[in-house]
């Protein structure tokens, strides 16, 4: 089921409704960058969220954002995909004047106190101080495109209409222009996303709406000063890559920002807190895991730099983990004669449920040349190293040989994608120092059962990994936690890297 259009808000009751009650009311015309350095001033005075969203750029990127639109600069942001760069650029409407007047019909959005066109200007003279006035949300002052390499001027500024040509107009009348997008977003923000994958000719015509403010179309006599904020996205390696920034287009701008990713760990964690729709309870032990396995991936040598990798990815990892959560569920919780084997059915994530997104999400990263054949492997390794690490990071101290007690005398513990909650609390019982592990991985005096299988899995993964169990995988699926030598069995996720 699709979601329904989104439709503009009505404006409220009681705004002016002409050209004289709006002057009556002492409202002041304002260009758009007056506008947003006005409103960010304001939050900054009453201390309001100014960017909502936006997780890791505090201190860094968001303080060049906030100076370069108190300057009054045109900006571009250079930075690897997946770093939120779309997701900053459409915050930046947030600062925007919730309503604003406009004339009414006006394909650019022109201000009653300052027309355009020649229609617009016609209109006041015609109509005076009655002049209706129309209210636009700042939602619909938001454009956006992304640059593609055959996007062309007319996409961009415009062009001529034929059928107002065929309608009797002539061709010097202005009136038979189409405008493009920019001109249709005057006096909002405009956004070109990956700017480099435009032409360098179709870049050219954009020099003059950063510039001079105003556009030409077609070689027409037409100058409209355009009020507008023009925002730019672009990857670094573009420059040499699939095309470059024209070096006249980066002057035009008044700022050039640099992003990056999450710089620690908890912020990382914020972002998957904040982004994952998750159908199924994930730990934030299982959380953090996926959040350290997502910067080991960044930070890996085997991963070409120059792609990045996206905050995506840990994202739809923990989405991936839920989903393995809640399916195990679905599947456990009746068997075909309708007996209940997992009641309720509790669909919590654990560690070992990460093993299926070094497969499934092995696309979002670009490897070195020499790593053809071995992306699952090094996903794999890369997967224990951030497991260990959480593990020695969270209990760390604790005495844990309760659990390596459980099968000293040659017994198994068997758990993984099938094994229901109940099962595998069944085989631990009673364990010495479960409840300061609990206590450790934040669930409290009374973790459901699914959260206590969560954390008694998470115990044996981490002793594994740190030599004292032994593991292996059986051909079913299933993972077996013994004693004996722990590089006897075959790992999840391929070999040790």
């Amino acid at each position: 089921m699709t979601d329904a259009p989104q439709l503009p808000p009505t404006p409220p009751a009681g705004l002016p409704g002409t050209l004289r009650e709006l002057r009556a009311a002492g409202y002041r015309y304002r260009t758009v960058k007056q506008e947003l350095r006005d409103n960010l001033l304001d939050r900054m005075r009453t201390g309001a969220e100014r960017f909502p969203g936006i997780v890791g750029y505090e201190d860094t990127v968001l303080p060049e954002v906030e100076r370069a639109l108190l300057a009054g600069h045109d900006m571009v942001l250079l930075g690897e995909r997946g770093q939120g760069k779309t997701r900053l650029i459409r915050a930046l409407g947030q600062l925007l004047d919730e309503w604003t007047p406009v004339i009414p019909g006006s394909e650019l959005n022109e201000h009653p106190m300052h027309p355009l066109t020649p229609a617009a200007r016609r209109a006041l003279d015609e109509a005076g101080d009655e002049l209706p006035v129309a209210w636009l949300h700042r939602s619909m002052r938001y454009g956006e495109k992304l640059a593609t390499p055959d996007t062309s001027v007319g996409d961009l500024i415009g062009d001529v209409d034929p059928i107002r040509i065929a309608q009797g107009r002539t061709l010097g009348d202005p009136e038979t222009i189409h405008f493009g997008l920019v001109p249709r977003t005057n006096r909002g923000i405009f956004a070109v996303n990956e700017l480099p994958d435009l032409a360098e000719r179709i870049q050219v015509a954009l020099l003059n709406v950063l510039e001079e403010r105003d556009i030409q179309v077609r070689g027409y006599q037409l100058r409209l000063p355009l009020d507008l904020l023009l925002v730019a996205s672009a990857n670094p390696e573009d420059y040499t890559n699939r095309g470059r920034i024209i070096t006249p287009l980066k002057d035009r701008f008044g700022a050039e920002i640099r992003t990056h990713y999450p710089l620690d760990l908890e912020l990382e964690l914020d972002l998957i807190r904040q982004e994952a729709e998750l159908v199924a309870e994930v730990p934030e032990h299982v959380l953090e895991v996926l959040a350290r396995f997502a910067r080991a991936v960044r930070e890996s040598p085997s991963v070409d730099p120059r792609s990045g990798v996206s905050a995506r990815f840990a994202i739809a990892a923990a989405e991936t983990v839920a989903a393995a959560a809640l399916r195990r569920a679905g599947l456990l919780t009746r068997t075909p004669d309708g007996t209940v084997v997992d009641s309720g059915g509790e669909a919590v994530a654990r560690v070992g449920d990460a093993v299926s997104v070094t497969s499934t999400l092995r696309g979002k990263v670009e490897f070195e040349s020499g790593e053809e054949g071995r992306e699952v492997e090094i996903l794999g390794h890369l997967l224990r190293t951030a497991t260990a690490e959480t593990f020695r990071a969270r209990l760390a101290g604790l005495d844990l040989s309760g659990f390596t007690a459980l099968v000293a005398e040659g017994e198994m513990i068997e758990t993984g994608e099938l094994v229901s909650s109940a099962d595998l609390l069944r085989q631990v019982g009673t364990v010495p120092g479960l409840a300061k592990v609990l206590d450790r991985l934040g669930m409290g005096d009374a973790p459901t059962p699914g959260e206590a299988a969560s954390a008694v899995e998470f115990v044996l993964e981490g002793l594994h990994l740190t030599r004292r169990l032994a593991k292996d995988l059986t051909d079913d699926g299933r993972t077996r936690y013994g004693g004996g030598n722990p590089d006897g069995g075959r790992s999840a996720g391929g070999g040790r890297g």
